[in-house]
């Protein structure tokens, strides 16, 4: 398969396994409602933030929608790579100028893009799908960089998204009226879509000439291009007619279910009872829609609404280019179900969190800037009181729930590689059984049990901070005797971290035991 090559793809390839576990700590002043609700505000650098989630959150999202930065030389993003090869720290000591032609700016922007999104696949479901909006100044190489990331095979549409409700007709060449969202799937064939709402422009073809009591209905064409083995025969009209399929065409239908049809008047002969039949399908009997790749502005919104709605929030135009709550509504209706996880690590203005909070979803959002914290916490909390803008109306919001607020916390493990002083039983736990299993922690643990969880038959235990106990120095965090006897019982294999072991290798052996010694058996990123 083709692949997408630039300046420091080498550096950045691996990049995502190299960032250090940072921890989370929570903000309550900031944080609003029902702290247990599952929603979460995350303010740090998201390639830090998404790394630090990764324990809880791994394998739990069901749709991620992201709105990157587009790259287009106007826009001020700045995001720590890290990146440590000569080679990028001279390219990333440039000034990333405006310049149109200026081609290190597409390297950077894939540099930043790269590591974010192997880790963003590592939070999707099975089942789960990304969403990305983007328009043509880089559209074509992130879909280079996503079939990469995702897969080919996982790609499932391109949606042109109607931003401009009238032409620009101060453009240079071209009025660019619509951009993109790429839609990928962690695996195309576990992923299922949710249809769409019916809307006035589907049903304009609707009527009832007949005053069917069964409401007004549309017509169907009952002949198909491809070939049927029942699908030759004649059928009488009303008034004696004889119709059959013109030239290489064929009924779709049997002649017995033709005649059904007839018998239960869904058969539209014309209002005089002499063209060539259709079948009637009934307003009422037809479900929602499947959705197309054309979102257009009256349906799901376009930049002007969106302003107003964050003009209507903050009293003035904060961000230049938000989105339209009813376009993540589009998003969250087709790629949801209410109750799944959505994740989106470029923020913003918060609008995926407002949207996915008055449709019934949990949420988590991470925002590098300050205006995470004086605008969108703002915003989210006017939601959870029950604000009146965007969908609420339409999804009848009343307000409650509530979110965490949070902020990047020190790594876990200092640059001597040992675990940082203050480092709670319960940060270090979650680190230790996803780092073992790959997997999220099945349950937080509040430091009361040295036993996280059991992983395809194997249990994972951490002796650490006299979990066992013994508060004293070193108590109860080495594997004796008298320590694995307390321990909760598990048939089966053993992995315990501790900080030291007393029993030999042959009764590890004996008892199915894996030891791995803190700090130096866990991996620190």
């Amino acid at each position: 398969m083709p692949t997408l090559d630039w300046i420091g793809k080498k550096a950045v390839v691996n990049h995502h396994r190299e960032v250090p576990f940072h921890l989370l700590k929570c903000d309550g002043k900031l944080s609003v409602g029902d702290p247990g609700s599952g929603n979460l505000l995350v303010q740090g650098d998201n390639l830090l933030a998404l790394k630090a989630l990764l324990p809880y959150y791994a394998g739990r999202v069901k749709c991620i929608y992201i709105d990157p930065p587009y790259n287009t030389g106007n826009e001020n993003w700045v995001y720590n790579d890290a990146v440590n090869s000569p080679e990028i720290r001279k390219w990333l000591g440039r000034v990333v100028g405006a310049e149109a032609e200026d081609l290190s700016r597409h390297d950077k922007w894939l540099c930043m893009m790269y590591p974010r999104m192997m880790l963003l696949k590592e939070f999707l479901r099975e089942d789960g799908a990304i969403f990305v909006s983007i328009d043509d100044y880089e559209g074509h190489y992130c879909k280079a960089l996503f079939d990469e990331v995702f897969g080919r095979r996982n790609f499932i549409a391109t949606v042109i998204w109607q931003r401009l409700h009238a032409r620009n007709n101060s453009a240079k060449h071209l009025s660019a009226d619509h951009e993109f969202i790429l839609v990928y799937a962690k695996s195309a064939e576990r992923w299922s879509r949710n249809k769409v709402p019916r809307t006035e422009a589907s049903d304009s073809d609707f009527w009832n000439p007949d005053n069917d009591p069964r409401g007004d209905w549309r017509r169907s064409d009952l002949t198909a291009a491809k070939p049927y083995g029942e699908g030759k025969y004649a059928v009488v009209g009303p008034h004696g007619d004889s119709f059959e399929p013109r030239a290489n065409r064929w009924w779709s239908i049997s002649k017995e279910t033709f005649e059904e049809l007839r018998a239960d008047k869904r058969i539209w002969w014309g209002k005089k009872g002499k063209t060539f039949p259709f079948r009637k399908r009934f307003r009422s009997e037809l479900g929602e829609l499947v959705p197309t790749t054309i979102w257009l502005n009256e349906e799901v919104g376009d930049n002007r609404q969106a302003k107003q709605e964050i003009n209507r929030l903050f009293g003035q135009n904060t961000f230049p280019t938000p989105k339209p709550e009813r376009l993540i509504q589009r998003v969250l209706r087709i790629a949801t179900d209410p109750g799944d996880l959505v994740m989106d690590s470029f923020a913003g203005s918060g609008t995926t969190g407002a949207v996915a909070h008055k449709m019934g979803r949990r949420w988590i959002m991470v925002e590098m800037a300050a205006h995470c914290h004086t605008h969108i916490a703002p915003r989210l909390t006017k939601v959870v009181e029950g604000e009146d803008g965007g969908i609420s109306q339409v999804m009848d919001w009343k307000g409650g729930s509530g979110f965490r607020y949070c902020r990047l916390g020190p790594p876990v493990f200092d640059e001597a590689g040992t675990i940082r002083q203050g480092v709670t039983f319960g940060e270090l736990a979650a680190h230790v059984y996803f780092t073992e299993t790959g997997e999220p922690i099945p349950k937080r643990n509040n430091g009361r049990t040295p036993l996280l969880g059991i992983h395809n038959g194997k249990a994972v235990y951490l002796l650490f901070n006299g979990i066992c106990g013994d508060r004293s120095p070193g108590g109860g965090n080495v594997l004796t005797n008298a320590v694995l006897k307390a321990l909760p019982a598990h048939d089966g294999p053993r992995v315990i971290y501790g900080e030291g072991c007393r029993l030999g290798k042959p009764r590890l052996k004996r008892e199915r035991i894996v030891f791995k010694q803190i700090p130096y058996g866990i991996k620190v990123s």
